[in-house]
């Protein structure tokens, strides 16, 4: 046993690195789930109220499973000061709330796969803030031809059959505003990690935000009703989902550098477009898709690429 934790593989960077990418691998997944919720609890495209009650239950469920596993865990879930409540509930209405907003506003008006690869535009955002906020995460050489080389991938899934007929509608620009939004917020997340412990800061991030995602959602007018087991096993596997990368996220966010985990954001696209393709039917074969997975996949690399 002690042999095979002395092994490279299981060296502590290899371990978050792994980690990054199971969660990124789970947010892919949410693509194709959240547009078959969709058709399971037949709500409408331009149903956005409803669609905003589904994304409220699936977080303030997943909260709420966060909370008790600290619990359990004894953890200190009840001593928040006032200034700690005050900046968990801001975090929870602009990570969970306002980007969800977006994001399923953006998803019900594109496919999948564009969808997943547009939302890796997250992982710039949060190198080029982490650069100006944090004094051991500047930009370097690699990380800049990174950063180039996803923005290039995201321009690219964009045009249509002319390299010259440019497509960039209401539901892409709503998918780009989330992917801001989730990023600035990570990092104020990770700073509230610092005197919260990373599950704790999840849980109640996730709850506060997702109550709000309901309380909006039925006072705007909408509804949502359960058509059988598979849209209860769809809203329980989004909410855990929702609990297990974000607490994990939190956690790898607290202990190492923003641009050392924030480019594994882009095996978002490769696994929601994959797993769209596999579950939603959608074509990843055009040669713009293949071409924009290409170029992010190329600047993971290049932004974790260790200078000699």
């Amino acid at each position: 046993m002690e042999t095979l934790r002395q092994h490279p593989l299981f060296s502590r960077k290899n371990i978050v690195y792994l980690c990054a990418a199971f969660c990124c691998l789970l947010w892919g997944s949410a693509y194709p789930a959240i547009k078959s919720g969709y058709e399971l609890f037949q709500i409408a495209t331009d149903d956005i109220p409803s669609k905003i009650v589904f994304a409220g239950y699936r977080f303030l469920f997943a909260g709420a499973l966060l909370l008790l596993l600290a619990m359990a865990q004894r953890k200190p879930i009840a001593r928040l000061n006032a200034r700690q409540f005050g900046q968990l509930t801001l975090l929870g209405l602009t990570q969970t709330s306002l980007q969800y907003i977006f994001f399923y506003i953006g998803l019900a008006f594109t496919t999948g796969v564009k969808g997943s690869i547009m939302n890796a535009t997250g992982t710039f955002f949060s190198v080029l803030l982490a650069h100006f906020i944090y004094q051991n995460d500047r930009l370097s050489y690699n990380k800049t031809l990174g950063c180039i080389l996803g923005f290039v991938g995201v321009m690219v899934v964009n045009f249509n059959s002319g390299l010259l007929d440019f497509s960039f509608s209401l539901g892409d620009g709503s998918v780009v505003l989330a992917a801001f939004i989730l990023s600035a917020a990570s990092l104020y997340g990770k700073r509230i990690s610092q005197t919260v412990d990373p599950t704790v800061m999840t849980g109640y991030q996730l709850a506060f935000g997702g109550l709000a995602l309901v309380v909006g959602g039925y006072l705007s007018g909408g509804t949502l009703t359960f058509h059988g087991f598979s849209s209860v096993a769809i809203l329980g596997y989004l909410t855990l989902l929702s609990s297990v990368a974000f607490a994990l996220w939190s956690i790898l966010l607290k202990y190492n550098r923003v641009g050392m985990i924030a480019p594994f954001n882009f095996l978002i696209p490769v696994s929601g477009s994959v797993l769209s393709a596999i579950f939603l039917g959608e074509n990843i074969f055009e040669w713009k898709y293949a071409l924009a997975l290409a170029l992010v996949c190329s600047g993971i690399w290049w932004v974790n690429k260790v200078k000699r």
